[in-house]
């Protein structure tokens, strides 16, 4: 029987040694952090850990080290987009036979697929695999917009259960619901306390990799709680953070706060480059006034 997924999940970026090389001990180390430190659950191979910059051998690397790594203490889904819907189904499959609880996938990112050809891509893959699918609405990086309506088809396709809607759009929280009901639970991308607000379960986030702690609190908060005022007060308190790993710098500014904190995050893979030195000290001043530390 598969999970119920809820509640904060990181979007985990992918560490790099000093030469380049994916380095699973630092995934195996952070995925431990990430854990002990009160995650509601991991997401590896997104859009935050460059799966598009990995090799098949690499990103297997990864997901392998984080599922065994959390060794189902938490919800662990993989990232298995892709522009061919039987290369998607490929690495479905391959995600479940290594014991994935569900799978993110992104729509195809280059074709500008139809509503009936999305809605066909995520039929033939939930099909062909016994775990959810948890779809992923991005269209500043798929050049595909899931709205509302056609979620709300794709919410009738058995195994697509889930949708990380990561638009500006708060409304669209909203109106998934009310067009979809329970069979879509909605988690927020860029935007978590104002989704939380609107009704979604949960949030992707990108934060979450330095802050694990206050931002699954804060989902606590809302969710589970109904503290809507002591949620906001912390969702200010932490805005900074959020703000500085959000846009262009999800990845750079990500792996910069890390390496500030003391976690071995390497640089970014080109074309994606190292922050700016006056913008890397910035982040270390966040670092230092958050007192944020990486320590197992």
């Amino acid at each position: 029987m598969s999970k119920s997924f809820r509640g904060t999940y990181t979007v985990m970026i992918t560490p790099y040694d000093a030469e380049g090389r994916v380095d699973l001990k630092a995934m195996a180390d952070l995925t431990e952090w990430q854990i002990r430190n009160g995650i509601h659950g991991l997401i590896p191979l997104g859009s935050t850990g460059e799966f598009l910059s990995l090799s098949e051998e690499e990103r297997d690397g990864v997901a392998s080290t984080v599922i065994g790594t959390a060794a189902g203490r938490v919800p662990v889904l993989i990232g298995t987009g892709a522009e061919d819907t039987r290369e998607a189904l490929r690495l479905s499959r391959k995600a479940e036979a290594m014991g994935a609880d569900g799978v993110m996938i992104i729509p195809p990112f280059y074709s500008t697929p139809t509503d009936d050809e999305l809605v066909h891509h995520y039929r033939t893959v939930a099909e062909g695999i016994g775990i959810p699918i948890m779809v992923y609405n991005n269209p500043a990086t798929a050049n595909v917009d899931l709205k509302p309506a056609l979620v709300a088809r794709i919410a009738e396709i058995d195994g697509c259960d889930y949708i990380k809607e990561s638009t500006l759009e708060v409304t669209r929280v909203r109106d998934i619901i009310r067009l979809c009901g329970d069979r879509m639970t909605v988690f927020g991308g860029i935007l978590g306390f104002e989704s939380f607000v609107e009704g979604a379960q949960g949030w992707v986030a990108v934060a979450s990799n330095v802050a694990p702690r206050p931002l699954s609190r804060l989902f606590e908060l809302v969710a589970d709680e109904d503290d809507v005022r002591e949620a906001h007060a912390l969702y200010l308190k932490w805005l900074p953070v959020i703000e500085a790993v959000g846009g262009q710098r999800y990845v750079a500014g990500t792996k910069a706060l890390l390496t500030h904190m003391g976690f071995g995050a390497g640089a970014p893979r080109p074309p994606r480059l190292p922050l700016p030195a006056d913008v890397d000290a910035a982040m270390r001043d966040i670092v230092d006034s958050f007192g944020l530390r990486f320590t197992l």
